[in-house]
């Protein structure tokens, strides 16, 4: 296989102009409970507040924003149950061209409905019994679209790392941090972000106690696949990481650490109740890692990246109640 040619910081920076004036330059908050809670500053990047909710959009508008005028007359065509597929269909719609989206029949429904409303098409399948990846080729080959993965993409993964550069434009440089890991696009993104910006940053993946598949590639030194893991943090769910974002991950990202299902519970309460957020389980991942991922923070400037609040409000009202 020829070696891959991986983005870089001057991709990230060339993201955020592209950014400007369609993606929010969402908050960075503060919590005196939380600094007390481990002794340290923290800085919360809130890409809950994100259009679409989630930091998803960073790199779809970025990717779409590049189509030749052919491409955009051809369309966009994407695979995902949630923000991506969103996050697609939000920026298809944006710069005027088609969008498809493969998505398995028992998404949620808002998520269907959301994408559907933002004016792509919906082509449904059983995650059980098919492929969603075979799927979306033979759909691209046939009609002539271009195929935009969730996190294994150089234009996705650069859009992604600009909600960290904004962190570090807005607080300067950090000691440590702290972002979820499912695919790698945020994480992969924001590592290339901190290298340029804030050097001497130590910067952890924090998955799911359940699906550690990236914390397994990590420290095999190679891409490790996993069954489909069964945990809240449904935005974390993926089976393995992307040529592009473990390539990155290998080389910039200091460790991976998890958070268990009950922990994020718990930061989504805190969430609620101390900074009057609504985060979904997959956004909790950062400071979950925080707290429980035995790095000695004592005094540091800390860094969290939360990545959504797109969570259904009956499941979330279910979830803290426990």
């Amino acid at each position: 296989m020829p070696s891959l040619q991986l983005p870089t910081y001057d991709d990230v920076a060339a993201a955020a102009r592209r950014l400007e004036g369609q993606a929010h330059r969402t908050p960075v908050l503060r919590s005196r409970t939380a600094d007390a809670l481990l002794g340290a500053q923290l800085f919360f990047k809130c890409e809950n507040f994100q259009r679409m909710g989630a930091f998803k959009f960073r790199g779809a508008f970025n990717a779409l924003s590049q189509f030749t005028p052919a491409q955009r007359k051809t369309g966009v065509l994407a695979f995902s149950s949630g923000n991506h597929a969103q996050a697609i269909a939000l920026s298809a719609r944006i710069l005027g061209m088609p969008a498809a989206i493969v998505m398995p029949l028992d998404a949620p429904a808002a998520k269907l409905a959301a994408t559907r409303g933002y004016g792509a098409e919906v082509i449904t399948y059983d995650r059980f019994t098919e492929d969603r990846q075979a799927i979306s080729q033979r759909l691209a080959q046939e009609r002539g679209t271009t195929l935009i993965p969730p996190y294994d993409h150089p234009d996705v993964l650069a859009g992604q790392g600009t909600a960290a550069k904004e962190l570090f434009d807005e607080v300067g440089e950090l000691d440590h941090l702290f972002v979820c890991l499912g695919g790698g696009g945020l994480l992969s993104g924001s590592a290339l972000a901190a290298r340029a910006l804030s050097p001497h940053c130590k910067i952890y993946g924090v998955e799911p106690e359940a699906g550690n598949d990236g914390q397994q590639s990590f420290q095999r030194g190679e891409i490790v696949h996993i069954d489909t893991p069964k945990t809240i943090a449904d935005g974390a769910q993926t089976q393995f990481l992307g040529q592009y974002t473990f390539a990155i991950i290998r080389r910039d990202v200091d460790d991976i650490v998890t958070a268990s299902d009950a922990q994020l519970v718990q930061t989504m309460r805190f969430f609620a109740e101390r900074m009057k957020m609504l985060v979904e389980p997959t956004g909790c991942l950062g400071f979950a890692g925080a707290q429980h991922g035995g790095v000695a923070l004592q005094g540091a400037r800390v860094g969290v990246i939360i990545s959504g609040g797109n969570v259904d409000l009956a499941r979330f009202a279910q979830l803290v109640a426990l």
